[in-house]
C-alpha cells in the first residue's frame, strides 16, 4: 500500500549541478512560472524592475491570454520567456515531475551563473525592500557565506473586494494576516533567494545549498530548512515577501476553478484553499510596505 501511495506523489525535489559562476556576476534575477496573468503581470514586472531586478526568466505554462505579450512589452530585453506547457512523468513509476520545480531548476542551472542571486517566486508574490532603495541594497549586507535567504509568506486576503477593483494589486490590497508564522492550516510557507552557484537541489519552497538543507534569514542568521519555521528565525527586516493569495473573491473562485498545478482532486483542493483564506482573514493588520517602497524611490501607483 505504501508503494502505491508513493507512486502517486509528484517528484518535487530535483538534484542539479550548481551553475558555474561567471566573472563579474552580480545582481538579482527572478525565475517565474506563469499562466493567464494578463491582468496583473504588468504591475508585477514593473515593480520588480523598479526594485532593481536585472532579469526575469518567465516560463509560460500555456497562457491563452496576453500574458506573454504584456511581459515582453513591460520588460523588454530584461524578460526572457520560455514555453513551458508540459506534463512529464517518471517512466518507471508514473510519478509526475513537478513542472514548477523543473522551471526553477532550468533557470538556476542555465542562467544563474550571471547573477549573485536568483529568486524563484510566483506572479502573486512581490519581493519588497523594507528600507533600502533596491533589492540589491536590501541584500548588500550579506556576506559570501550566505547561500540562500529564506523569505516567509506575508499573506494578503480579499480585502473586502467581491470583484477585481480598478487599479493594481499593491494599492488595493493592504490588509494581511497579522502573524506570518502562525502555521495554522498550512498557510505558513516560504520562498527562497539563492546563490545559483551553490544550489545542489531544487524544490518549490526551498533549495539545498552545498549539498545541505540549509538556509539563512535576511539578517544573515544561519539555520536549516526545517528550522526556519521557528519563530526566532523569522525576519523580514530587509526583504519582505508579499503573497497576494486571493485577490478578490471573483479571482479566488477562478483560482480554485483552475485547480492545483499537480494532480490533486478538485474538491480537496478547493477545501484547502478556502481553509487558507479563512485563516488569513481571521486576524489582519494593515501593511503598506510595498507602497512605502514605491514612495521612497519616487514612483507612483498604479505602476
Amino acid at each position: 500500500m505504501f508503494g502505491r501511495l508513493f507512486q502517486k506523489r509528484a517528484i518535487s525535489r530535483i538534484a542539479v549541478s550548481a551553475a558555474a559562476p561567471l566573472p563579474g556576476r552580480q545582481g538579482l534575477a527572478i525565475a517565474l512560472i506563469v499562466r493567464n496573468e494578463e491582468r496583473h503581470i504588468g504591475e508585477w514586472v514593473r515593480f520588480h524592475l523598479a526594485a532593481g531586478v536585472r532579469a526575469v526568466f518567465a516560463y509560460d505554462n500555456g497562457s491563452t491570454d496576453n500574458t506573454v505579450q504584456v511581459l515582453q512589452d513591460c520588460g523588454g530585453d530584461r524578460v526572457t520567456v520560455t514555453p513551458w506547457q508540459q506534463k512529464l512523468h517518471d517512466a518507471a513509476t508514473g510519478r509526475e515531475i513537478h513542472n514548477q520545480v523543473l522551471a526553477y531548476a532550468h533557470a538556476i542551472t542555465n542562467f544563474g551563473g550571471t547573477f549573485r542571486w536568483m529568486a524563484a517566486i510566483d506572479a502573486d508574490e512581490f519581493l519588497v525592500p523594507k528600507t533600502a532603495a533596491s533589492l540589491d541594497g536590501a541584500l548588500g549586507h550579506l556576506g559570501a557565506e550566505v547561500g540562500a535567504v529564506t523569505l516567509p509568506w506575508h499573506n494578503f486576503g480579499r480585502n473586502g473586494h467581491t470583484v477585481a477593483p480598478a487599479g493594481g494589486v499593491l494599492e488595493n490590497y493592504t490588509q494581511r494576516a497579522s502573524d506570518p508564522m502562525s502555521g495554522a492550516r498550512g498557510v505558513t510557507n516560504f520562498k527562497t533567494i539563492v546563490d545559483p552557484a551553490r544550489v545542489t537541489a531544487v524544490k518549490v519552497h526551498s533549495c539545498e545549498i552545498d549539498g545541505q538543507a540549509q538556509t539563512w534569514n535576511d539578517t544573515g542568521r544561519h539555520g536549516t530548512n526545517a528550522g526556519r519555521r521557528a519563530r526566532g528565525f523569522y525576519s523580514a527586516a530587509h526583504v519582505q515577501l508579499n503573497h497576494y493569495y486571493t485577490r478578490s473573491e471573483a479571482e479566488l473562485a477562478a483560482k480554485i476553478e483552475r485547480g492545483s498545478n499537480q494532480r490533486v482532486e478538485a474538491t480537496r483542493h478547493a477545501a484547502r484553499v478556502r481553509r487558507n483564506v479563512e485563516n488569513i482573514e481571521a486576524d489582519q493588520v494593515e501593511d503598506r510596505c510595498a507602497l512605502d517602497f514605491l514612495a521612497r524611490i519616487g514612483r507612483e501607483t498604479p505602476l
